[in-house]
């Protein structure tokens, strides 16, 4: 009998982005509720608390999503593919897969040439695929984010993308790193899911919840 992707065993990775997951989640309520003690208790507010939030809450979807491929765990239908044999199911699935990998590698590609001049870094050439990496561009290592300050303990990062310069606020590509590191993490996952459907370990890359408990 063949097994839905989320009937893996369970390994040290799920675990360490099981309690990456957890920690954001109880961080950005225990900041959210602090902040609300703060406002109605002592007439005072934690300035940069929404901001880090909305970056929280972005790298919460992000890693959870990438996760959810990796346990074949997002809602899926699959009513008409129950009721095919096999192998044209398998074939379906790898279709799937296939078009999951190009979408994912296309995000990848995106997120990193938004994500790199941030970062100092070149962007890609080439409009759809990468061609190579820009000889010229802009880099932005000196924007910062509105209201978040920068942590003593990150003063170096100065030295390497802003030119010795302090930064006030922590510089965008911190928190925007997420997108191409995501983006990455689930065109690997997608291929992964591919490789499941390819060796006949799953015949299908999402399995709904009435698929597993009839199994």
């Amino acid at each position: 009998m063949k097994t839905s992707m989320n009937t893996v065993s369970h390994s040290i990775t799920d675990t360490i982005e099981e309690k990456l997951i957890a920690g954001i989640l109880g961080f950005m309520a225990a900041l959210t509720f602090a902040n609300v003690i703060a406002r109605y208790a002592f007439n005072s507010n934690i300035l940069w608390a929404l901001e880090l939030t909305v970056f929280l809450f972005a790298w919460l979807v992000l890693i959870g999503a990438v996760y959810a491929v990796k346990k074949g765990i997002h809602i899926g239908v699959d009513a008409l593919i129950n009721i095919l044999p096999s192998p044209t199911r398998r074939i379906i699935s790898l279709i799937a897969a296939s078009i999951c990998i190009a979408f994912a590698f296309l995000m990848l590609k995106g997120s990193w040439d938004y994500w790199a001049n941030f970062a100092n870094l070149p962007g890609t050439e080439g409009h759809w695929f990468p061609l190579g990496f820009e000889d010229k561009f802009l880099g932005k290592g000196w924007y910062e984010v509105n209201d978040i300050p920068m942590p003593a303990f990150f003063s170096w990062i100065a030295d390497v993308f802003n030119e010795g310069e302090a930064y006030e606020k922590i510089p965008r590509f911190i928190p925007y790193a997420i997108l191409p590191l995501s983006m990455f993490l689930l065109f690997m996952r997608f291929c992964q899911a591919f490789w499941m459907v390819w060796t006949g370990k799953t015949d299908r890359i999402v399995a709904s919840h009435e698929v597993e408990a009839d199994e």
